[in-house]
C-alpha cells in the first residue's frame, strides 16, 4: 500500500500502526495472493483469512461487554440476539463502507471485475481483519475504541429501540411453548394517519383470545409492542405463586 493511501486509512481508523504489515495483511484478499505470491515463497505476505478469525472473536467480546453495560436487565437470549443484529455481515459491511475499506483492498483480477470492493461478505471479512490488525498492533483498548467508534456508536444509537424489542415475539412464542400453549397470532385491527405517517394497531391472539394491543409506525413494530404487552400479562398468569397449574393449556382457564 502506498504511504499516502496508508496515512489516509490510518486517519480513518484512528490509529497509527507500529507494524504496518498487520494492516497490509488485513487488506489482502486471498484472490490477490493467488495471483501475486512469489513462486519461491520469498517475502510472503499472508492473506487476511486468519485475521478474520481473530477479529470475529475480539468483536464478540467487545460487543458482548457493551451490551451488558448498556442493557443490564436483559436476559442471555436477548443479549445474544442483539449481538447477532449488531455484528451480522450487513452491519459490518456498512461499517467497512463508512471507513472506505473497499478502496484499500488488494484484490485479484477476478474479484476486481466482479465488484469485490462492494461485496457485503468481502467487506465484512475485511472489517474483522482490520480489527484483528489493530488488536495485534496495540492491544484490546485500541480494538475496543475502534469498535465503539466505527460500529457501536452508530449501531446502538440507530437500533437501541429495535434491539430492545427484537426478541419480544420470539420471547412470547418461547414462553407459550414452555407452558404447552399454542403459538400466538397477530392481526391488524386498525390504522390511522396519512400514508407517509401511518400508525398501525395490532392485536395479539393467545389461546384464542385477544390478549394485548400494540401500536407502531409499521406492522412489525406494532406486533413487537403487542407481544411485550402479552408477555407482561402472561408473566402474571404463569407466576409461581399462582394456584393455576402453569402447565395447563389456554382452554383450562376460567
Amino acid at each position: 500500500m502506498a504511504d499516502g493511501r496508508q496515512d489516509g486509512l490510518e486517519s480513518l481508523l484512528g490509529h497509527r500502526f507500529e507494524r504496518p504489515d498487520w494492516l497490509e495483511r488485513a487488506l489482502t484478499h486471498s484472490s490477490w495472493m493467488a495471483e501475486n505470491a512469489p513462486k519461491d515463497g520469498s517475502a510472503r505476505i499472508d492473506d487476511n483469512e486468519k485475521l478474520e478469525f481473530l477479529g470475529d472473536a475480539v468483536l464478540a467480546l467487545v460487543v458482548s461487554e457493551a451490551l451488558l453495560t448498556n442493557f443490564p436487565a436483559w436476559r442471555e437470549g436477548e443479549l445474544s440476539k442483539a449481538r447477532a443484529t449488531l455484528v451480522n455481515s450487513g452491519a459490518l459491511a456498512e461499517a467497512a463502507r463508512r471507513l472506505d475499506l473497499g478502496a484499500h483492498l488488494r484484490l485479484g483480477r477476478g474479484e476486481e471485475k466482479t465488484g469485490g470492493r462492494q461485496k457485503t461478505a468481502l467487506l465484512a471479512d475485511a472489517y474483522e481483519a482490520v480489527l484483528a490488525a489493530l488488536f495485534l498492533d496495540a492491544g484490546l483498548p485500541a480494538a475496543r475504541t475502534f469498535i465503539e467508534r466505527s460500529l457501536l456508536s452508530w449501531g446502538l444509537a440507530q437500533q437501541t429501540e429495535r434491539l430492545g424489542q427484537a426478541d419480544r415475539k420470539s420471547h412470547l412464542q418461547e414462553l407459550l411453548q414452555a407452558h404447552g400453549w399454542p403459538p400466538a397470532t397477530y392481526r391488524v385491527v386498525g390504522q390511522t394517519g396519512p400514508d407517509h405517517r401511518k400508525v398501525f394497531e395490532v392485536e395479539v391472539i393467545v389461546g384464542g383470545r385477544a390478549t394485548a394491543l400494540g401500536q407502531g409506525s409499521s406492522k412489525k413494530e406494532a406486533e413487537q409492542v403487542a407481544a411485550s404487552g402479552a408477555i407482561e400479562q402472561l408473566a402474571r398468569t404463569f407466576a409461581p405463586d399462582e394456584k393455576q397449574d402453569a402447565g395447563s393449556g389456554p382452554n383450562d382457564r376460567s
